[in-house]
């Protein structure tokens, strides 16, 4: 269907592609993958003509339609209607229906034959071509994709540009073209619109090239990977766990053979060194060179998988309670957000936020933060410091300050080599660290600022959206950065693979309130299957049988009785105060660990050192104690 032979493409004089070739057959569901600025974008413009190669050839069947879903169609307005411009897909069905249109409208004042006739065959034509289905199609994809009835009326131009991308995402899925690329369709959809679009492309019955940095959108869509390294496209036969398995495979064999050919090149090179004075052995040192000139060199692995280690430190732990929310209500207007709702986060909490777009999750992270105001109580806990990350606080970088001078801000108290050991964590290497803010792409900002939040020093973070604009490799980054963290954090994000591997507890808005699911995304995932509502809608809310902030998984346990709780509340409240007074004797040690004038008496700081770890073991089975009689008390 369509052939890419040696390709080769150069921007600014560097190789893009050179010599890459890849086929795409009907039916193919290809998963395009790769380092940010790799080409992966541009490959998809070569395709569609916006770009002309340098060398080779990209050839296509001659019913090979093309649609091309890019970030530029964000700009796109217009007064028409959502709807409107989505049917603009049907072009021969609304021709054929201005055409009727005109014919009824003759006919109104002169009934001929010849119009009856025009107007049968045509009418014959729009029917073949489903034209009286072409709404109903148009308004299933637009809802599919998070619009609500009574928005389908409504001008594009009213909505922001990310609403705008799904009317475009829409109008190009109904056009139902042989072959379909979208560049990162994921990055304006909530959670229920990817699962939808998921389901879509998984049926479509034509072939889709899709670039995108969402792990599980692509394992659930793509039956190819092909990968853009090293200015060439890699070709793998699954989606990408199985690119993942295979590519390690792949990397395994080839370090086996470049190793053994660098021991081959040393032994024949020592040879040639040794015996290239010698008469007797100048055939043999000729033949020896000649094969050095003829051989195939092969590249070592580069290892595109980074691990990093990140070092911590918080100027305070907080008390056990970080936040909490009670009988909050917040509304804008006639839209409300939370109603009468109360919540709680504990030390230690690492809660992802999820859910449909206009929900108020953003909203809930900035009432968290401060800065919304609300109608109940908002209380910060004890020796709680919190940094926010979203997305708009990359336009509050400083455009003239290069990344070492900007990571300053954050004010963690780290020394220059300390800086840029962090700004390498986030694939900035070498003289890059002295790059200003405004020559970086919005990739590269979102990871300064990422890192800013990271050495704030914070012992809560709230994260909007942390992984948008980001490649897999630097998600990758991210999450390693998360499980590291020792504080306590709620995030947003539609990054499913991302939440699966930094959440432990799992907060949406349901009926305006705060519902709390206790244990991981995936548990979370299965438990929703099991209690979603019986209809066809996959955005309908959860059925949830009681109203409790908490939902727990079912128990067959017996329900305790009163005196056993009332005995528990007791038992826990005591471990609490014995806590307490455990993590103030530890602070206390340790500030006279840090003083240096205890370093004069050995004997004494032995003392200090012991006391240290017997109040740290004791303070651990105090908090495991608790954490049992609360798993009790909830069981």
């Amino acid at each position: 269907m369509l052939t890419i032979s040696n390709l080769s493409f150069y921007f600014g004089g560097r190789p893009i592609f050179d010599g890459a070739n890849l086929q795409i057959k009907p039916k193919d569901k290809i998963g395009l993958i790769g380092l940010n600025g790799m080409g992966k974008s541009t490959l998809l413009r070569l395709i569609v003509g916006e770009y002309q190669p340098d060398a080779g050839s990209i050839s296509k069947a001659g019913d090979c339609s093309i649609g091309f879903l890019n970030q530029d169609l964000l700009s796109y307005q217009t007064q028409d209607s959502i709807l409107a411009v989505a049917m603009q897909a049907f072009e021969r069905e609304n021709y054929l229906q201005t055409e009727i249109d005109k014919v009824l409208h003759e006919m109104e004042v002169d009934y001929k034959d010849e119009l009856v006739d025009k107007l049968g065959r045509l009418q014959e034509e729009f029917d073949h071509l489903g034209g009286y289905t072409i709404q109903s199609k148009a308004e299933e994809i637009l809802e599919g994709l998070g619009f609500r009835t009574e928005e389908l009326s409504k001008p594009l131009k009213e909505f922001s540009g990310g609403w705008r991308m799904r009317v475009m995402l829409a109008k190009l899925l109904l056009q139902k073209p042989a072959l379909l690329l979208l560049d990162e369709p994921t990055n304006h959809l909530d959670l229920p619109s990817i699962q939808w679009v998921e389901k879509y492309i998984q049926n479509y019955e034509n072939a889709v090239v899709v670039v995108s940095h969402d792990r599980e959108f692509l394992d659930n869509v793509c039956n190819t990977t092909v990968e853009v390294t090293g200015a060439k496209l890699v070709s793998y036969s699954g989606n990408y766990s199985f690119y993942v398995e295979e590519k390690a495979l792949r990397n395994e064999i080839q370090k086996g053979a470049y190793e053994n050919q660098q021991a081959q090149i040393r032994q024949t090179e020592r040879f040639i060194e040794r015996f290239k004075a010698k008469a007797t052995k100048a055939r043999q040192v000729q033949s020896r060179v000649k094969a050095l000139n003829r051989m195939d060199i092969i590249d070592d692995v580069i290892d595109a998988t980074a691990r990093v280690h990140f070092k911590f430190k918080f100027g305070v732990n907080p008390g056990r309670n970080v936040f909490s929310l009670e009988n909050v209500n917040k509304a804008y207007g006639e839209k409300v957000i939370l109603k009468n709702s109360t919540a709680i986060i504990e030390r230690g909490d690492k809660i992802a936020l999820i859910g449909a777009n206009g929900k108020g999750k953003s909203t809930l992270l900035r009432i968290i933060a401060g800065d919304e105001s609300v109608d109940g109580e908002r209380k910060l806990g004890h020796n709680v410091n919190f940094s926010f990350f979203a997305q708009h606080q990359m336009e509050s970088l400083h455009l003239e300050e290069t990344l070492l001078e900007e990571l300053k801000y954050a004010d963690g108290g780290k020394s220059e080599t300390e800086l840029r050991s962090v700004l390498g964590c986030f694939l900035f290497n070498g003289d890059d660290v002295f790059k200003k803010i405004k020559v970086l792409s919005g990739g590269e900002k979102s990871r300064v600022a990422l890192a800013k939040v990271l050495i704030s020093e914070a012992n809560f973070l709230l994260l909007d959206e942390p992984t948008n604009h980001l490649d897999m490799q630097s998600v990758n980054i991210l999450i390693q950065a998360l499980e590291q963290y020792e504080g306590t954090y709620v995030v947003v994000s539609h990054d499913r693979h991302f939440v699966s591997q930094v959440a432990n507890k799992i907060w949406y808005i349901e009926d305006y309130e705060i519902k709390e699911y206790p244990g991981t995304y995936d548990e979370w995932e299965e438990w929703y299957e099991e209690n979603r509502k019986p209809t066809g809608n996959s955005q309908q809310p959860i059925n949830v049988s009681q109203p409790a902030k908490k939902v727990e998984a079912p128990s067959n346990k017996p329900a305790l009785n009163t005196n056993t709780i009332k005995k528990l509340e007791r038992e826990i409240g005591e471990i609490e105060s014995k806590i307490t007074d455990l993590e103030h004797q530890l602070a206390t040690i340790e500030g006279k660990l840090a003083d240096p004038s205890n370093y004069s008496d050995n004997h004494a700081l032995q003392k200090l050192n012991a006391d240290y770890e017997v109040v740290k073991v004791e303070l651990k089975k105090a908090n495991d104690l608790w954490e049992a009689k609360m798993l009790e008390m909830e069981g």
